[in-house]
């Protein structure tokens, strides 16, 4: 009997980069159903709402269900992630990291999520170096000072900010 390797990429995705797309297209060789978690984390002041970037992030991965055999699903996250993650049948959670910034939150993060549940993993898979830089705050920023976006986000992506930052100064 094949075992199901399910894992859940929790975030805020506000918006979703190239870099978020780079760690989803890799976790894609290690799981073969992935969940992608939308938080709302209120203390980031989103650009889009929830709903949103759940539509954003199934447009984006739409090419990938299916790759390599791997089911994609995105889904809003409300609870706490290791509750989360047992309610949807995971054994491990994907985490990217940029820097040794990232690294020391990240491993706070998954020392509490072990002891919460010990049956799941954290795997963490290294940002390639085009993406290193990217973070879905610095391009919010560029892009709500009218600065060029499209090497970090989709040419949709870039096209859905410029609309949000119109409305909001309109």
């Amino acid at each position: 009997m094949t075992r199901t390797r399910v894992a859940v990429y929790p975030g805020t995705f506000d918006p979703i980069t190239n870099g978020h797309m780079d760690i989803i297209r890799r976790a894609t060789k290690v799981a073969d159903r992935l969940v992608i978690a939308i938080g709302e984390h209120h203390v980031k002041n989103p650009l889009f709402t929830v709903d949103e970037r759940i539509a954003m992030v199934a447009e984006e991965t739409r090419d990938l269900v299916g790759h390599a055999g791997v089911d994609i699903e995105v889904r809003r996250l409300d609870v706490l992630l290791m509750d989360f993650v047992r309610d949807v049948g995971a054994t491990f959670v994907i985490r990217g990291l940029r820097a040794v910034s990232d690294f020391e939150y990240e491993l706070q993060m998954a020392n509490m999520n072990a002891r919460l549940n010990p049956q799941v993993e954290t795997v963490f898979l290294m940002a390639s170096e085009r993406n290193l830089f990217i973070a879905s705050s610095l391009v919010r920023e560029i892009a709500r000072l009218g600065g060029d976006v499209s090497s970090m986000v989709s040419a949709a992506v870039a096209k859905q900010m410029a609309q949000q930052y119109a409305e909001r100064d309109a």
